[in-house]
């Protein structure tokens, strides 16, 4: 049975799934682009995902073409229709389509909503039993990190250093300091058992997943402390890992060839992952 999307008001098979060429997403990377994880066939924490999908297009000045319930009926019914029990729903909505020009399009023209689902094994993932490897790279995005928008191609760049290292993830840094992953939020243990993230700014996203585990790592009695660190401190923690829609919890095993902990997922890492698979079984 054929992949169905939702292009434009309808679901379509995937081969008849067609964008024109002036639409600005294509031509400008000027849209943005949101991503909910599936769960035993539901969707996790998807309000969340939502309102930073509502938030990143009023940054930008596109309207949303949706409200919430509206937005979640599509995603439940596109879910329904590939018979997805795990992975996740991919929606994009660009400026929409006109003819090419810097300046924004005519007043009263339409977005354009992109919908998918993509099977991929979240909870089981054999990645997070023996712990991923990354390396570090120069962050050389724009300013506006906290939008999700569609013009990725600094991560692109990074993900594909990643990949002919043969290692799972890129951590950015700037100034010496650890940004975020690829397509991840970064984390540390420190010895004394702090969780360690960087502060919500526009130099990177506020990660749906990142709030989640902050929040159920204070629920649970853990420490957390929102800082920047650098990527000598990461090296030298007792653990590390990184959060996303498509990840959870991924314990870090290793960064640039050095070692993290014992080199292998360390206990609270463990932990928090468990927490958040329960939450989002639970959703």
């Amino acid at each position: 049975m054929s992949r169905i999307v939702y292009v434009n008001g309808r679901f379509v098979p995937f081969e008849e799934a067609t964008i024109p060429i002036m639409d600005r997403g294509f031509l400008f990377a000027d849209g943005i682009y949101e991503v909910s994880a599936v769960l035993d066939g539901r969707l996790v924490d998807n309000e969340a995902h939502l309102a930073r999908l509502d938030r990143s297009l009023s940054e930008i000045g596109i309207r949303n073409p949706h409200g919430i319930a509206e937005w979640t009926r599509l995603e439940e019914e596109l879910v329904t229709r590939n018979g997805l029990k795990e992975g996740l729903v991919y929606m994009e909505v660009t400026r929409g389509v006109a003819e090419r020009d810097f300046a924004f399009p005519p007043e009263g023209t339409p977005p354009t909503v992109v919908m998918f689902t993509q099977a991929k094994t979240v909870s089981a993932n054999p990645l997070a039993e023996r712990g991923a490897k990354v390396i570090t790279v120069e962050d050389l995005r724009w300013k506006r990190r906290d939008i999700k928008s569609v013009a990725l191609l600094a991560q692109v760049l990074a993900k594909q250093q990643a990949a002919a290292a043969g290692v799972a993830e890129a951590w950015m840094h700037e100034d010496g300091f650890v940004t975020e992953g690829g397509s991840s939020t970064a984390f540390i243990i420190t010895e004394d058992n702090r969780i360690v993230t960087r502060p919500l700014s526009t130099a990177l996203l506020p990660g749906i997943t990142r709030r989640a585990v902050m929040r159920l790592a204070e629920e649970n009695g853990l420490t957390v402390e929102e800082r920047a660190f650098t990527v000598a401190e990461a090296q030298a923690a007792a653990e590390a890992f990184f959060t996303s829609a498509s990840a959870f919890v991924m314990p870090v095993i290793e960064i640039d060839g050095t070692r993290v902990g014992g080199g292998q997922p360390g206990p609270m890492t463990r932990r928090l992952r468990d927490l958040y698979l329960e939450m989002a079984r639970a959703s």
